[in-house]
């Protein structure tokens, strides 16, 4: 791959946020440089598929580069497709750096530099700036597969949880908010901007398809209707490890948005569900097979400082393990899996994967980008929660 600038601009304009989430969404491979007046030396981020795989700023490299490239308010961009040669010493996700980041800047860890303006995923849009929680973007939209446009206004409610529906959305402007209903009141999660799907995989594969969160118009909100059989029909000429593997990270995007309800209510029980179950995919190695599941159980769990949080329970037609194309941040990098003592499985070949994935229509891909992106924004929001809920117990003591 030669050089090629496909991508630059101002800060001003997009913060660094944004541009990682363009450049991810769309499975970039090159070098994102950055410059400010403010510095002498330029900042260097090099992607792989449109995760960051290493960094440099000044005497910094890695992740505390990326990090500190977050601080820096003013500049200029520019993103040029090429070959990394670079070591990947990155392991985390871009969300889980760029959602890490912006925490980071509002504690104050990062320094600064350039005029003191507000650093968020969002653009300049007051109905994104009165989120309070990041808005996370998708792809740009492949209006061949839109069907028709609807349009809803502040609060109304484009999804009920626990209604039938199959329709499946792209948002074409505005934001919305995913909630899940809970004896308590609401439970806020994530709130979507343009290119991000309201629906899944299962909006096209299952007649009566049971909504499984509310989905809120924040300001107005402009969608396109996808069309779903032309998806279903592609879906359906896909070898059977491709549709398992979207089926089962669908799956675990449910599973982990019930965790969160689960964590804010004091209820996380994860410790219990692994006692007897024995680890076969430990966090933070550098095992990147992929395996499916043919007989017994497996969990997914994120270890944290405090304690542990089940992302996800697994079973047999599951699947786990390192996906280089569908980077959801967890196994093996960020959490660890185990399995009950009858538990079977197969390596799956990922390089006979990634040749179906790449001729997928850029539609269908968007779908799943969807899909791993919720994953791991909505992993990020349940170990905040977690930290949250841990905080206040050493407080009440």
């Amino acid at each position: 791959m030669g050089k090629k600038a496909v991508f630059s601009g101002s800060l001003d304009f997009l913060s660094l946020g944004d541009v990682l989430q363009l450049l991810g969404s769309n499975s970039n491979t090159g070098v994102l440089r950055i410059t400010s007046e403010q510095t002498q030396a330029s900042g260097l981020i090099y992607l792989q598929n449109g995760n960051p795989i290493n960094a440099a700023n000044s005497s910094l490299s890695g992740l505390d580069a990326v990090y500190s490239l977050f601080g820096w308010l003013k500049g200029e961009f520019e993103f040029t497709e090429e070959q990394v040669t670079s070591e990947k010493v990155i392991k985390k996700n871009r969300m889980e750096i760029i959602l890490n980041s912006l925490s980071m800047l509002d504690d104050g860890v990062i320094e600064k530099i350039g005029p003191q303006a507000s650093l968020a995923l969002e653009s300049s849009d007051s109905s994104e700036k009165k989120a309070g929680m990041p808005v996370i973007k998708g792809p740009l939209v492949d209006y061949i597969y839109v069907l028709d446009e609807e349009e809803f206004s502040d609060g109304s409610r484009i999804v009920v949880e626990g209604k039938h529906g199959n329709w499946l959305w792209v948002i074409l402007e505005g934001v919305a908010e995913i909630v899940k209903d809970t004896p308590s009141g609401p439970v806020k999660i994530v709130r979507i901007g343009e290119g991000m799907f309201i629906g899944s995989v299962a909006s096209f594969l299952m007649g009566g398809n049971v909504r499984s969160a509310t989905v809120v118009a924040v300001g107005d909100v402009q969608l396109g209707v996808i069309d779903s059989q032309r998806l279903s029909i592609e879906f359906s000429r896909m070898s059977h490890d491709l549709r398992g593997i979207a089926t089962s990270f669908n799956n675990r995007l449910k599973y982990i948005t019930d965790s969160v309800v689960k964590i804010k209510q004091n209820k996380n029980n994860s410790e219990e569900l692994i006692k007897d179950k024995k680890i076969v995919m430990k966090q933070g190695g550098s095992d990147e097979r992929l395996f499916a599941i043919t007989k017994g159980e497996a969990c997914i769990v994120r270890h944290m400082d405090n304690g542990i949080i089940l992302l996800d329970n697994l079973y047999r037609g599951d699947f786990f393990g390192h996906v280089p194309f569908f980077d959801i941040g967890h196994e093996p990098y960020s959490a660890s899996v185990y399995g009950s003592k009858d538990l079977k499985i197969r390596t799956v070949d990922v390089n006979k994967l990634k040749e179906e994935y790449d001729k997928l229509s850029s539609a269908f891909k968007n779908v799943i980008k969807n899909i791993t992106t919720c994953v791991s924004v909505t992993t990020m929001v349940a170990c905040e929660s977690y930290k949250e809920i841990n905080q206040k117990i050493v407080q009440n003591l």
